[in-house]
């Protein structure tokens, strides 16, 4: 299968403008991704979508840069321009502040759609900080792999363990980590955009509800890694430590 690895880079963040471009060990942050990306064995090509002069200007010397609109309110919506205009038969959609990303997760994601028209990937929760944290999305899924839920409420409410400690309500049910990264077949991807934002997708705010909505199965591969992103000025110091080791 013919998949593109698909970034989408904005460069007027909310809160860490201009992060695509930040230093990180010497080198700017979105090629630490790319070359992550790179050495995913299932991926034919690795292309930045940016609607920024600066952020392109920077990633064509390292890969392959798609200038996409600037009004598209998700990343999948941005993907989706590119795909749209490229002749391949999946995409899989990485973000691009996860400078440690892992290439065997990427592989597994695109792996998942051999049998499924889009996919993405969880990790068992550990940390009992990130329990009832809503900027940590936790998933739920049917004995056959596929998401029956997503949200930044901690899902299922495991009636027996809730009045004991975070700790104990982990110990008590393995709790899922949704890793931000997704997987289309590229008419799924082209079907998708065209709805509108569904009710659920508004209320949560996280976009890969609007594919449940809409009848779409997602996949999700369970797998180690867990993500370790860019999101404040502060992370930085802690993803060069981590390169470092």
């Amino acid at each position: 299968m013919n998949i593109l690895g698909i970034i989408p880079a904005r460069y007027a963040a909310t809160r860490f403008p201009g992060k695509p471009l930040v230093l990180i060990e010497g080198r700017p942050l979105i090629q630490h991704v790319v070359e992550r990306c790179q050495k995913a064995k299932s991926l034919s090509e690795v292309v930045v979508a940016t609607d920024d002069a600066r952020i392109a200007e920077v990633a064509r010397r390292f890969c392959r840069v798609e200038m996409t609109r600037s009004d598209h309110p998700s990343g999948s919506d941005r993907i989706a321009e590119v795909a749209g205009r490229c002749a391949c038969e999946a995409v899989v959609n990485i973000q691009g502040d996860e400078p440690l990303i892992d290439p065997a997760v990427i592989d597994a994601v695109a792996g998942a759609l051999a049998d499924s028209e889009m996919s993405t990937a969880a990790t068992p929760l550990k940390e009992a900080a990130e329990f009832d944290n809503p900027n940590v999305v936790k998933v739920v899924v049917n004995t056959a792999g596929h998401a029956l839920y997503f949200s930044r409420s901690t899902i299922p409410f495991v009636r027996d363990a809730a009045s004991r400690s975070m700790a104990e309500q982990l110990a008590a049910f393995t709790f899922l980590k949704h890793l931000g990264i997704y997987g289309y077949r590229r008419e799924t991807l082209l079907r998708l955009v065209k709805f509108p934002l569904s009710s659920l997708e508004r209320a949560e705010r996280l976009e890969q509800l609007r594919a449940l909505e809409n009848g779409i199965q997602i996949a999700v591969v369970r797998v180690e890694y867990d993500s370790v992103g860019v999101d404040v000025p502060e992370d930085v110091a802690r993803v060069e430590k981590l390169l470092r080791r």
